[in-house]
């Protein structure tokens, strides 16, 4: 058996081996305290892309933010049936157990997710084929239609315009979770949509009274 490590393996062990050195022996005291729990004050949900990394976006010390990441940054609305909700589960601890006071949704630009929600590219195809994207994408089929109807199916756009409307999704789902909408009724936890454009690294945060996204200055 060849056990040499693949280039691949090799460049996250030399990563490994970079925050031994930088980012733990210089904060044993902050890693030591992790030992006995976390109390992350922010949930962020987050796209899977490789270019939006919220720790690294928010420069946050380990702890600090509880993150789900997927396809899309998507939140899907709150139901019993059987199956397995790991959104929701997380969604769950995250709020019960941990009890983090503000919920940040953080869509992107140029997300694959989205531009494949809006061209429905990948719709009907068979599972491993793209058909768990496709069945995924689906809880976006609603906003797609406004979309499409301002903004057609093509260029950056028609794209952009898809990716707000998926956080602005998220926002919706999440309030159709009964412990999510009481407490944030009660003042007790907030909601807040984002998207950070690769383009030119700026965040933007969600008005919305204004339903507008405005930059980070």
């Amino acid at each position: 058996m060849n056990t040499k490590p693949s280039l691949e393996l090799a460049s996250l062990i030399e990563g490994y081996r970079r925050f031994r050195s930088t980012g733990w022996t210089p904060r044993r005291e902050r890693w030591a305290a992790l030992k006995e729990g976390q109390e992350p004050r922010v949930m962020v949900i987050a796209c899977s892309d490789s270019r939006v990394d919220p720790a690294q976006i928010f420069d946050v010390d380990p702890g600090e933010i509880f993150v789900v990441r997927n396809v899309a940054a998507m939140v899907p609305p709150f139901e019993t049936t059987p199956g397995h909700h790991g959104v929701s589960a997380a969604l769950e601890f995250a709020v019960q157990v941990l009890k983090v006071r503000e919920i940040v949704v953080m869509g992107h630009g140029m997300c694959g997710g989205c531009k494949a929600a809006l061209s429905q590219a990948m719709a009907g195809a068979e599972p491993g084929q793209g058909g768990f994207i496709a069945d995924w994408i689906e809880l976006l089929d609603d906003a797609r239609e406004e979309v499409v109807h301002a903004h057609g199916t093509e260029g950056r756009e028609a794209e952009k315009a898809m990716e707000l409307a998926g956080v602005k999704v998220s926002l919706a789902n999440l309030r159709t979770f009964p412990w999510v909408a009481e407490l944030e009724g009660q003042g007790k936890l907030t909601l807040r949509g984002a998207f950070f454009a690769i383009s030119d690294g700026v965040l933007h945060i969600l008005d919305e009274e204004t339903g507008e996204f405005g930059p980070v200055e």
